[in-house]
């Protein structure tokens, strides 16, 4: 897709509880034992009327039950109440589906609503069972605490390895009506173009038709979290979801058109910022990557190619580094699945302390290491990789490979 007019959105705090009519909360209710009461592992998500509803799910075939509980209730493109868990999967379990299904039932009797108008996620470690105990008791006081503020704790509620908290939300005018669309991601490991890659909840005041919506998704998810990877691992519990409650009371987009052009860039304007931070906060990164890759023959040759080199764990390792080894970006190149003249390809390395060209013509041109160092040391790293003349182009986002990434993974259960 091409985005227009993307200076004229303003961004705007609170993240899905922008959006006019939904309200949210997180609390900790220790699925864990003995886990920090600090931080939150149960966060829902309520909107106060019915709203239509899409969502797309991890490729992996390995797949949480939630999923299938979610997958279930949207059917008909309606729900109005989300509530997730972090710290357990609930994946590869006998009894996940009852859990999962379970989870929704204690949500609708405390918003007394219908238990198929809530969608359930959970996050976390793969094959323990998910004490459901905690969550039923907890679940009366994370319902009564809702309130329009509550983006923060329920943000705080789905992190895992996440270091910061991640949301972002806009404003925007579809037909003299403003609207507002606002999500909440959490993503630091596991995480790798193949649908989602991430738990991601937006919520819209918007007036969008369930299928419009999806369509919208399915095309944003495509040039935003699909372009993300920190290791290539696709998640078992994937998941991005969206609720739209209509009470901008612009006229409801039911076609593509102006409207539904508008809106698709504000879906744009939140997921990219959003798949930026996911990328950025990589488990045990100290920067984030940036390909752009131009010159193609087509827009999807461009992305297997920027793929290509964010994947790369040698170019990762050596951005770590700081040490401008652009064979390695060269050899990312070479490897990528697509078609084009290699003695055609140009490499950039550039960051906020400036830009040198390190590869013309496939072959690799003389710079300065010392600048090198020195545009590498921030954290920010741009590599702009062009592969010919034509008009395609397309950017992926990833990070640094860093020794604290084994770290962290090397004790993930404890």
């Amino acid at each position: 897709m091409k985005i227009k007019n993307f200076k004229n959105f303003e961004f705007v705090p609170g993240g899905v509880c922008a959006a006019m009519g939904f309200l949210a909360n997180g609390i900790h209710c220790g699925i864990k034992a003995g886990s920090n009461p600090d931080k939150n592992d149960l966060a829902m998500i309520c909107a106060e009327q019915e709203c239509t509803a899409a969502a797309m799910y991890t490729t992996n075939k390995v797949q949480g039950a939630p999923i299938a509980v979610t997958k279930e209730h949207l059917q008909n493109g309606i729900a109005q109440a989300v509530i997730v868990n972090s710290v357990n999967a609930n994946t590869c379990n006998a009894d996940g589906v009852v859990k999962a299904q379970k989870m929704c039932e204690f949500t609708a009797e405390a918003l007394n609503i219908s238990a198929e108008n809530v969608i359930v996620a959970s996050t976390g470690v793969i094959g323990q069972p998910l004490p459901i105990e905690p969550i039923g008791s907890a679940i009366p006081e994370l319902a009564k605490g809702l309130n329009s503020q509550g983006n923060a704790a329920a943000v705080n509620a789905i992190m895992t390895t996440d270091t910061v908290p991640k949301e972002v939300a806009v404003r925007f005018t579809i037909q003299g009506k403003l609207c507002t669309l606002g999500g909440m991601l959490k993503g630091s490991g596991m995480i790798h173009p193949n649908m989602a890659t991430t738990l991601t909840f937006l919520t819209t005041d918007c007036a969008v038709s369930s299928d419009m919506l999806q369509d919208a998704l399915r095309e944003v998810v495509a040039v935003t979290l699909n372009r993300v990877s920190v290791d290539g691992d696709t998640s078992t519990n994937d998941m991005v979801c969206i609720l739209a409650d209509g009470l901008a009371e612009n006229p409801e987009i039911r076609t593509a058109g102006e409207d539904f052009e508008i809106f698709k860039d504000a879906l744009y304007a939140v997921l990219m910022n959003l798949a930026r931070m996911m990328a950025r906060d990589g488990e045990g990164a100290t920067k984030l990557i940036e390909c752009f890759c131009d010159g193609a023959s087509d827009d999807k040759t461009a992305e297997i190619v920027a793929k290509s080199v964010i994947t790369s764990s040698l170019f990762k390792a050596a951005i770590f580094g700081e040490d401008a080894n652009w064979g390695r970006i060269l050899c990312a190149v070479g490897y990528a699945p697509a078609d084009f003249d290699i003695s055609q390809v140009n490499v950039d390395m550039s960051s906020e302390k400036g830009r040198i060209a390190v590869c013309r013509n496939g072959a690799g041109v003389e710079f300065s290491e010392e600048l090198a160092k020195e545009i590498l040391s921030e954290e920010e790293i741009l590599v702009s990789v062009t592969i010919g003349t034509g008009v395609g182009c397309a950017v992926a986002w990833g990070c640094d490979l860093t020794y604290d990434y084994v770290r962290i993974n090397g004790d993930y259960r404890s």
